[in-house]
């Protein structure tokens, strides 16, 4: 959230004295944390989230630097099309090793609740059909709930998971799946009370995933 007792120009510069003591009181802690850093990154998870600045993923684990390799986009899509995000899931996966892949929405997302209105708000609307599409496949359901918060929150959900049953069908998951552990998690962020929900929707094999999208000779 903006903080409007500061100028534009006091806010930027804010965020440079932030970083000041932030350096400090990591060195008071540990003086030679950024010497570990500067060595390499081996962390565990990949957190696919979405940009609104209200979910940060480092913040709401209680996790440090180092510890969760991000990608972020607007209501935490996998997109097989984008190849930012084929970028970051091999480097994640095929280099550094990653055991556990997060796709982590959050309630209130404002990319699902445009997508299930009609209203034409620019390009962002070509990114979110992909949310529209969820909403199609799963629509007696969403369509059954008269409450249109709890319709949007449960589109949050079905939309994480699907994003975790689109992680299954990709090529490069499948092959590491042959040769060691990585497992695939649904979450969703309660802005309003700061929990984390699992989904239970964990993969970490193809069990449940269509015939058509499992590759043989991978």
């Amino acid at each position: 959230m903006a903080n409007e007792k500061y100028t534009a120009e006091e806010n930027y510069q804010r965020l440079l004295a932030n970083n000041k003591q932030f350096v400090s009181e990591k060195l008071a802690e540990d003086p030679g944390f950024f010497d570990k850093l500067a060595e390499g990154q081996s962390p565990d998870f990949l957190w696919v989230g979405c940009s609104d600045s209200r979910v940060p993923a480092n913040q709401i684990t209680g996790t440090d630097s180092g510890e969760i390799f991000v990608h972020r986009n607007v209501a935490n899509l996998v997109d097989i099309n984008d190849m930012n995000f084929l970028a970051v899931l091999h480097y994640s996966v095929d280099v550094l090793k990653v055991r556990h892949i997060i796709v982590c929405g959050h309630y209130g997302c404002g990319g699902v609740l445009a997508a299930m209105g009609n209203t034409h708000i620019g390009t962002v609307n070509h990114w979110i059909s992909r949310i529209k599409d969820v909403y199609v496949k799963h629509a007696s359901e969403l369509d059954a709930i008269q409450d249109e918060t709890a319709r949007g929150s449960r589109l949050v959900e079905l939309n994480v998971m699907e994003q975790v049953r689109n992680l299954a069908k990709i090529p490069l998951v499948q092959r590491a799946w042959k040769s060691r552990e990585l497992s695939i998690h649904g979450w969703v962020y309660g802005l309003s009370d700061g929990i984390l929900h699992d989904l239970e929707c964990m993969q970490d094999d193809l069990d449940g995933i269509e015939s058509i999208y499992r590759y043989s000779n991978i």
